[in-house]
């Protein structure tokens, strides 16, 4: 049995799973770093990438006590080396190169927005391949076209803010807190939608399969607070209603715009199976949208489980196909922090 263990720390989780080949997941650990960054409304890169150093040898440990495996059981490691937060994503592939240095092991490299798409795969228990995938999280909106689970072309993507940084920003905005998409979200439950006419960013562009939330986000101040520099967030003290009105009324704008272009791009490919993975995949209002959409169109659609949109190793088992194509890296393996296209 091939066991393979992964590595993930692009930006503010530190994790680690091992899994085989068959896709079994034999343990998986998550250390969530939100309490860390709450205070500052966003995530510090400095922070994170010294929460990883404390965290990932206690993670790794515990992963594989859970596995009930031990080094000289695994086949490989595999690391997330793109794209992410620079010093973050150092501390996982170390680790990972430290591993295979001492232990004879061969190294896997990973992309992070693949395997986001991949845990749609792990979900269903089937292959997705090809599909179209929307990748929505707090440093990424982007969309693929997906031939095989390694061979991804850039279709699209934010041309500014990614949809899951406006949620932090409007969540701070009025005092939720963070991270913003739960909490915009649970806010949203008791508001009215339709209060605030709020723009949809490049909706209207029918051929354009770009993203722009920077301007949404803009609207939600001068909505609130009009020009200037006034108080905001905890310290504007806006009434509980017209916070609730907000946060609906913004959700729904963000839907509006990820909805949109999910379903331009499945007409644009003529592919029939849609695949959508990231943080916000997680938001509830957006599942229900994209979900309608895709059955009023005909379109086969996956999105994992919570837990899966969200960062975690599981989703590294991508590793497994990398695996069986021998494709392994030297240890002179470097990060790319940015999104290459």
């Amino acid at each position: 049995m091939t066991r393979i263990l992964t590595l993930e720390t692009t930006c503010d989780e530190t994790a680690a799973a091992v899994v085989t080949e068959e896709l079994e997941v034999l343990g998986a650990v998550v250390a969530s770093q939100h309490e860390l960054h709450t205070r500052f409304g966003g995530v510090v890169p400095e922070i994170a990438s010294r929460a990883h150093v404390e965290r990932i040898l206690p993670v790794i440990d515990e992963t594989l006590q859970q596995a009930g495996v031990s080094l000289e059981d695994l086949d490989a490691v595999a690391v997330a080396n793109q794209p992410g937060l620079a010093g973050s994503l150092l501390v996982g592939l170390m680790a990972a190169k430290s591993l295979c240095l001492a232990c004879d092991l061969p190294l896997i490299a990973i992309d992070h927005l693949q395997a986001h798409i991949y845990a749609c795969r792990l979900a269903s228990g089937k292959d997705v391949f090809p599909c179209v995938g929307l990748i929505v999280s707090g440093g990424h909106s982007n969309i693929y076209r997906c031939e095989t689970p390694l061979d991804f072309t850039a279709l699209g993507g934010t041309i500014d803010d990614a949809a899951g940084e406006a949620f932090d920003k409007v969540a701070s905005m009025l005092g939720l807190g963070y991270p913003g998409g739960p909490a915009i979200g649970k806010a949203a439950e008791q508001g009215n939608p339709t209060r605030f006419r709020l723009p949809r960013p490049l909706v209207s562009d029918s051929d354009r399969l770009e993203f722009s939330f920077s301007g949404l986000k803009t609207a939600v101040r001068y909505e609130l607070f009009g020009t200037g520099r006034p108080a905001m967030g905890a310290d504007a003290q806006l009434d509980t209603q017209l916070v609730a009105d907000m946060a609906a009324s913004f959700q729904e704008a963000v839907v509006d715009c990820l909805v949109s272009k999910a379903m331009l791009a499945m007409r644009k490919t003529g592919y029939q199976r849609l695949c959508i993975g990231g943080g916000v995949a997680a938001n509830t209002r957006f599942r229900q949208q994209v979900e309608a959409a895709a059955a009023e169109a005909g379109y086969e659609l996956h999105i994992p489980p919570l837990n899966l949109c969200t960062d975690n190793a599981v989703m590294g088992a991508i590793a497994v196909e990398r695996f069986n194509a021998g494709q392994f890296e030297s240890l002179d393996l470097d990060i790319s922090a940015g999104l290459v296209r």
